[in-house]
């Protein structure tokens, strides 16, 4: 028997709240829940499609298109009403998927997803994935995407569900809400006041256009590329400046025009710069250097190889297969045609690639045949200075060979930046081996920030290819070192420009002389107020330069 009387029990509601009933509980939550959906079709109408756009005064404003759907939920009938809810919440979901889609490309390309274009490159984004974060982790990135596609329109249907529920709920109170919120809107409007939005539907409009524009471009694009002015000319008139020389296209990944202006990077570039153009001078070679406008940013180096090769803008991935579809004459083809051997180097690739045949090369060497037998580098397959090592070995060291035109793409500036070699004594190189568990021990001391890991990399790759060309270089070799693109804007900084930098280095001055009228800066760096030619631009330039008869 219990030893506390009933007067003495103590008395379970003197000291202690009641505890909520389910409906009491249930009241509370479903205002909350309707005004969080209410704010959640707000904030997907407002949200800016770019970084630089997401400030807190981005959100303060009211959108003419949440009116129209107020109204609609508001004056349809039962059924009619369902079906607005759900096609408006779909619209509004798909809107908001594309704008988050948006966002992300403007953080590392600097523009917009192309809704047409680039769903092809999934797969080049997973393969990316793979190579960065390892299977496992693009697995669940693939799977976390897939999720988020179905779950944006699935949650924006049910709250415009929701709202059209509660506002027949309390049709009286919506209306004034409405009839107040619309009259600010018209007041706002007339005045300019940015605070009376309708950037969703300009925003809607703009990319209907951008959709009806790459839908037509193929055959508009496909005619350019049948016009070629160099396409008749004789083998004999081609190239006649450079008989004799060895010409070394080299890509420098992501080097562009912010690594050597950025007050943050350009003291260190620079130097290496400077230190590159002192030893080279005192090897006997002079530099000329000038800028080309890339047609992409951050990414997709295939774009910016095939401008360069063609003379026509490639920027997007329809055009890239239209023209490489096509018999328009590359760079590297033309030194074919005019007797050069023309070799690839790709360590990029890891499977076969046809388009090597539309560029013009007799062979091309990959990450499977360049014989490399040391750690990748993250996403990098094999560091520049192997690269540059198997490229001396394998071709431009042979003694039983003539003139060669090779294109040789450097890797190791490629985001993410997240593994950068150092060099090594060149002798020691050999089949890449000797680079056994450098990314381990290197990787405690990388750079925390994107910029500094960047500017690292631009700076090793820079310092390989110069090396090599003191080292291997000779009076008939000619080198035309440039940046594809601008590395992401988490690196450059909003509002940065497409331009990277182009440096033809030589000994014969001969070659220089050919160019004199294009006004480039001398030496390694070029000028601030250096000419600035759209990358497209250059093959034309340049096979004018050194044709039949050209000179300065």
């Amino acid at each position: 028997m219990s030893d506390v009387t009933q007067d003495e029990a103590p008395d379970a509601t003197a000291d202690q709240a009641p505890v909520p009933t389910p409906a009491r509980a249930s009241r509370f939550a479903g205002p909350v829940i309707t005004v969080m959906a209410g704010l959640l079709v707000v904030v997907a109408l407002l949200l800016p499609n770019q970084p630089i756009g997401l400030t807190a005064g981005a959100f303060l404003r009211i959108p003419v298109e949440a009116l129209i759907v107020a109204v609609l939920l508001l004056v349809l009938p039962g059924r009619a009403r369902t079906a607005g809810a759900i096609i408006a919440g779909l619209v509004v979901g798909l809107l908001l998927l594309v704008k988050l889609a948006d966002l992300g490309f403007f953080s590392v390309y600097a523009r917009q997803m192309d809704l047409v274009l680039d769903w092809s490159l999934a797969d080049d984004g997973i393969t990316f994935l793979t190579g960065s974060i390892g299977r496992a982790g693009a697995i669940a990135a693939v799977v976390l995407a897939v999720a988020l596609l179905l779950a944006v329109p699935l949650l924006m249907i049910f709250a415009l569900l929701r709202l059209g529920r509660a506002f027949a709920r309390h049709q009286t109170a919506t209306t004034r809400g409405i009839a107040l919120l619309t009259t600010v809107w018209l007041v706002l409007a007339l005045v300019g006041n940015p605070v009376a939005d309708r950037g969703a539907s300009t925003f809607l409009t703009a990319r209907t256009g951008m959709v009806n524009d790459a839908l037509h471009d193929r055959e508009a694009f496909a005619a350019a590329a049948a016009v070629d002015a160099f396409g008749s000319v004789p083998p004999s008139q081609l190239l006649t400046g450079l008989r004799g020389k060895d010409v070394l296209l080299t890509f420098v990944e992501s080097y562009g025009r912010s690594a050597v202006e950025d007050p943050a990077m350009s003291a260190q570039v620079g130097a290496v710069l400077a230190d590159g153009e002192r030893r080279l001078t005192a090897s006997g070679f002079a530099a000329r250097s000038g800028w080309l406008t890339s047609p992409t940013f951050g990414g997709y180096s295939w774009l910016a190889h095939s401008t360069f090769q063609s003379g026509l803008r490639v920027d997007n991935q329809q055009r890239y297969r239209t023209i490489v579809s096509s018999d328009r004459l590359t760079l590297t083809e033309s030194f074919r045609r005019a007797g050069w051997a023309t070799v690839g180097v790709a360590p990029a690739n890891t499977y076969a690639w046809p388009e090597g045949d539309w560029y013009g090369f007799d062979k091309v060497y990959d990450s499977r045949n360049l014989g490399y037998a040391g750690p990748k580098f993250g996403w990098t397959t094999m560091p520049d200075q192997y690269t540059l090592t198997a490229f001396e070995k394998l071709e431009h060291g042979r003694t039983d060979r003539g003139p060669m035109m090779a294109e040789l793409d450097l890797l190791s500036s490629h985001f993410p930046w997240d593994s950068i070699p150092e060099m090594i004594d060149w002798n020691a190189v050999g089949d890449g081996a000797a680079f056994a568990g450098m990314p381990e021990r290197l990787a405690p001391g990388i750079p925390s920030s994107q910029r500094d890991a960047y500017r690292t990399s631009i700076e090793y790759s820079l310092t390989a290819v110069f090396d090599y060309l003191e080292l291997h270089g000779n009076e008939n070799t000619v080198v035309i070192y440039l940046g594809d693109h601008q590395p992401a804007p988490t690196v450059t900084g909003p509002n940065a420009s497409h331009d990277v930098p182009i440096t033809i280095v030589a000994k014969d001055p001969a070659v220089l002389d050919r160019i004199a009228s294009w006004n480039w800066s001398t030496g390694l760096k070029p000028a601030p107020d250096a000419p600035v030619w759209p990358m497209e631009s250059f093959r034309d330039h340049f096979l004018s330069a050194f044709a039949t008869g050209s000179g300065s």
